[in-house]
């Protein structure tokens, strides 16, 4: 399987890492970046080709992994689909826009293609989309970020709440830093309730989630070191986009 990629950023540069390293099941063979430069400089790490457009990716990729941004999902990930292509999304925050998520899954049907959410930085998914099977009460969830990785300033031992509210308006306040809490409520079908919180005592970007239903309570709490080439992006981001690579060429699949 020959992978594209849109957005040669730090996922792609921890993803082309993984291929050198023997640790993909695929090949990442063609990549996008609005900064060609960029998209070069991971081609050469594994011997790909940078390509010049949407529509060359396209016709030479068997999938598509999108690690750009929310903006580039709406003004990519449409002329996938309907080329018939399966994609993966990482900036998952652009689906709760509902019509717009709405009108990717009428062309993924219309064109007999698939979208692929990852896991992405945070623990539990799983057993979220299997308590949708019965009812659930209440969907929360916490951020706790280094104040760098929030582009602000605070004091050795200070921390600031900067967002309370639902995960629909944390993803347009906040794109580059909280596609999680769209991934949580995509799988729960629920907006969830979240807190983002800028905080000097941790070194890693934390979340907690905390999910109540008729299956019971669950709660969850991933600390994950962030990426060397980002601090917006944890490095489990990457790592579930490599393992949801691997998982599509398993034989056997674990998990729902």
């Amino acid at each position: 399987m020959n992978i594209g990629v849109i957005g040669c950023g730090s996922i792609a540069n921890t993803l082309t890492n993984f291929q050198l390293k023997g640790k993909l099941n695929v090949t990442i063979s063609y990549f996008y970046d609005l900064d060609k430069d960029s998209a070069i400089r991971l081609a050469e790490k594994v011997d790909g080709e940078a390509v010049e457009s949407i529509s060359e990716l396209i016709k030479k990729s068997d999938l598509i992994l999108e690690s750009a941004s929310q903006a580039a999902v709406r003004a990519s990930i449409p002329e996938v689909l309907e080329g018939g292509t399966d994609v993966i999304i990482m900036s998952v925050g652009a689906l709760m826009d509902f019509d717009f998520k709405d009108k990717l899954e009428k062309l993924a049907k219309e064109n007999n293609a698939t979208i692929y959410l990852p896991t992405g930085a945070i623990t539990g998914i799983d057993a979220v989309k299997a308590a949708t099977m019965g009812d659930i009460e209440s969907v929360s969830l916490v951020t706790r970020k280094p104040p760098v990785s929030l582009d602000i300033e605070l004091e050795d031992c200070d921390e600031k709440i900067l967002f309370e509210g639902k995960a629909s308006d944390a993803v347009n306040k906040f794109p580059k830093n909280i596609n999680v809490s769209s991934t949580l409520s995509l799988a729960s079908g629920v907006d969830a309730d979240v807190t983002i919180i800028a905080d000097s005592k941790v070194k890693n970007n934390t979340h907690e989630i905390h999910v109540k239903g008729t299956f019971g309570e669950l709660v969850t709490t991933t600390s994950n070191v962030s990426s060397p080439d980002n601090p917006k992006t944890s490095m489990l981001a990457a790592f579930s986009a490599a393992s949801l690579l691997n998982k599509l060429s398993n034989t056997i699949q674990i998990g729902s």
